[in-house]
């Protein structure tokens, strides 16, 4: 219900009793086929006139009872629940992109984002221009007459760089062109974008919404007619549906986003403030930190500042390889929004479709660290930290 607060909807919107059995726990039901009463009921629920599945690979029912909570949470009209963050991103392009149309996007982008658009977009004539999107004439400057769509995420992965949704939605209101975020980083939990003029918005629920580390999936939100046309002439045509198991996963990783996320935010604060006072430690990149050239920003359309702190450690690349292998807790790992708390070298992991030679252009040092800070309590995650800033110590000194 859209008067309930979040942590309420969290947990009981979109979802209840089974039923037959009464079981309060969703149920999971991972069918490929349903069976229907007559053709006609068949034609009606293929058709969207009903309300219903009718082959697994268009959604099942586990699923659709998660796309309908995580639109709820977005206050979207609808959502789309689909097999992995990469998908959502993919689905969300190719809706709006034909051969010859060209995309304006972020150039702090996650590296999966670059890599598609690079590999594959760019095979099928799908035009893109990376653009520092804080900028809003470089925004307008870099729309052609064949541009469809902006995409861009807030914060970025990994230098968290902030773009203020919306006076970009100003500008794509004014082009006629959809603009799509990237709100993985935040959850709708943290930030809206839709009701801050975003069209459309995906998500890896990988990370955060599921929060255990345990299922890959994605997310797209956005109006009803824009997310049937993706289930029908995307997802379901190229096989990019979600099943009914990691559905149940995300569902029940949702009751406790809320609660999850104020710890993350709080854990993330407190570890970027000691990394901002230590020595060793040349750039913190926190939002939560006045530092942040948009600290500001982040208050205005950010509920919490999040759970993703990146720094760069004093000796360079070697030093931050260092420094990471060192720690005990934190651990090395692709991933982020987990409860333990994992560490990574965007540059050689996450970004490393990005060619050396053009990182700076796109906001990555190349001895950027990212820490996706966990659930751990915040004092044993800072004296790893600070074991770790030991350990280098020796070597920043030579």
């Amino acid at each position: 219900m859209s008067h309930w607060n979040f942590n309420t909807q969290a947990i009981h919107s979109e979802q209840y009793p089974d039923k037959k059995t009464g079981a309060i726990s969703q149920p999971i039901i991972p069918a490929v086929a349903y069976s229907f009463e007559d053709a006609d009921t068949a034609v009606a629920v293929v058709s969207g006139e009903k309300e219903g599945s009718y082959y697994g690979r268009y959604g099942n029912p586990t699923t659709r009872t998660l796309e309908k909570k995580v639109a709820a949470l977005e206050g979207a009209e609808d959502a789309l629940g689909v097999s992995s963050g990469m998908a959502a991103i993919s689905i969300a392009l190719m809706a709006n992109l034909r051969a010859g149309d060209h995309v304006v996007v972020t150039k702090d982008v996650y590296g999966g984002t670059h890599k598609f658009l690079c590999n594959i977009a760019s095979r099928y004539d799908m035009q893109y221009d990376f653009v520092d999107c804080t900028n809003l004439d470089s925004i307008e400057n870099a729309i052609r007459q064949e541009t469809r769509a902006i995409y861009i995420e807030t914060p970025s992965n990994p230098s968290l760089t902030l773009i203020e949704i919306e006076a970009v939605a100003e500008i794509t209101k004014r082009y006629n062109i959809v603009l799509i975020v990237d709100n993985t980083f935040m959850t709708p939990y943290l930030q809206k974008p839709l009701e801050l003029g975003a069209d459309i918005v995906v998500h890896s629920a990988t990370k955060y919404l599921n929060g255990h580390g345990d299922v890959i999936a994605g997310i797209i939100c956005g109006k009803k007619a824009v997310i049937d046309y993706m289930r029908k002439n995307i997802m379901g045509d190229l096989g990019q549906n979600l099943n009914a198991w990691e559905s149940f996963l995300i569902l029940r990783g949702i009751k406790t986003l809320g609660v999850r996320l104020d710890r993350h935010c709080s854990n993330a604060q407190q570890v970027a403030e000691f990394l901002d006072t230590h020595p060793l430690v040349d750039h913190v990149y926190y939002p939560g930190l006045k530092s942040h050239p948009q600290h500001h920003l982040a208050k205005q359309q950010m509920k919490r500042m999040g759970g993703i702190v990146s720094f760069e450690v004093k000796g360079g690349v070697q030093a931050g390889k260092d420094f990471i292998r060192a720690l005990k807790i934190a651990m090395i790992s692709f991933s982020l929004g987990d409860p333990e708390t994992l560490v990574q070298h965007p540059a050689s992991m996450t970004h490393s479709s990005i060619p050396e030679n053009e990182l700076d252009n796109f906001g990555i040092a190349k001895g950027l660290i990212r820490l996706s800070v966990g659930l751990e309590d915040v004092e044993d995650i800072i004296s790893d930290l600070e074991q770790a800033l030991k350990v280098i110590s020796i070597t920043v000194k030579n």
